[in-house]
């Protein structure tokens, strides 16, 4: 099952990695660390909870204006 994946760096180093098709979250010290790291949570988390993904999320960018 192919799903989605948000990491972003974590303020204390590392990255935060975000399933948004089940709500998973986890980190890890690398890309790659979080991803598997994210792999695993997830898997246990449908293990416990099962449920047919039909669509993967979308990720896109928006602006909002600056405020000086």
């Amino acid at each position: 099952m192919e799903l989605s994946a948000v990491l972003t760096p974590a303020p204390e180093g590392g990255y935060v990695a975000f399933n948004p098709e089940t709500g998973t979250t986890t980190q890890g010290e690398t890309v790659e660390q979080a991803l598997t790291n994210l792999a695993e949570a997830t898997e246990l988390y449908l293990e416990e909870f099962p449920t047919t993904i039909t669509a993967r999320s979308l990720l896109t960018t928006f602006q909002v204006p600056e405020h000086a």
